[in-house]
């Protein structure tokens, strides 16, 4: 196959999630922003006034990185689990995989979707911060990369979930019962060093501290973890989940409903 029809196909693929992202926006944009304008309004401006200032931040400035981080993992996974799973469930799935287009295309269309949902809802996030503090950004680079590489790699692993779930009921098990704890014992509402030995020791094994010190590190140059483990962390989850479901798919695992 040329690299022309790879592109069609990959575009297609792509063009029509963001489509149905835009057209359904009340149910895939809004909710997240909603969200954390409660979280900016209840722990920023009522409880983080009366919290001192973290590293010569104040309270809502050091959430800020990490509540975007959050709804960026979130809208990542739902979108890719969900869209695949219905593919497989409409049988759309099977005309993609009869299709000329290789399973890389496949794959990179689903995930493609979800980066994009994810950053759509990181700008409105950002956009909707700045009526409560002050944004600073130390390197747009490292905000763009950790946004990136975070939002690539829970596409990844929602699509995984999508392989295995058994209903639409079992797409929401993993982030009920895994994601929401990691994400908030992730360091988003605190740092690490303000925690006991024992626990800190435990929080660096998730994986998720380093995924929120890395975007945190882009806006205001403070990380409880260093900003290259950071990135080495997420750089090798996303080879072991992409190799996960490339054999997958080659094997034909998870493919049919």
């Amino acid at each position: 196959m040329t690299t022309s029809p790879i592109f069609v196909g990959y575009y297609t693929m792509l063009r029509k999630d963001i489509v149905r992202i835009l057209r359904i926006w009340s149910q895939t944009l809004l909710p997240p922003v909603v969200t954390t304008t409660l979280y900016y309004l209840i722990f920023g401006a009522f409880i983080g006034s009366q919290i001192a200032p973290i590293d010569g931040f104040s309270y809502m400035q050091f959430i800020v990185p990490g509540l975007v981080m959050m709804t960026v993992i979130t809208s990542a996974y739902m979108n890719t689990v969900s869209t695949f799973y219905f593919a497989k469930w409409v049988h759309t799935l099977d005309e993609l995989l009869v299709s000329p287009m290789p399973s890389w295309v496949v794959i990179a269309g689903f995930v493609s979707g979800g980066v994009a949902r994810a950053l759509m809802v990181a700008v409105l996030v950002l956009i909707v911060s700045v009526f409560f503090t002050k944004l600073t950004i130390v390197s747009i680079g490292i905000v763009v990369a950790a946004v990136l590489l975070t939002a690539i790699l829970f596409a990844l692993a929602g699509l995984l979930n999508g392989m295995y779930a058994k209903s639409f009921d079992a797409i929401t098990i993993i982030p009920t019962f895994v994601l929401t704890p990691l994400t908030y014992l992730g360091g988003v509402f605190y740092s690490i060093d303000q925690l006991p030995e024992f626990f800190r020791i435990i929080s660096l094994a998730n994986p998720i501290l380093y995924m929120v010190n890395a975007f945190r590190f882009g806006f205001l140059g403070i990380s409880d973890v260093p900003i290259g483990v950071s990135f080495a962390v997420m750089g090798v989850l996303i080879v072991v989940l992409l190799g996960t479901v490339l054999w997958l798919f080659h094997k034909g695992s998870g493919l049919k409903n």
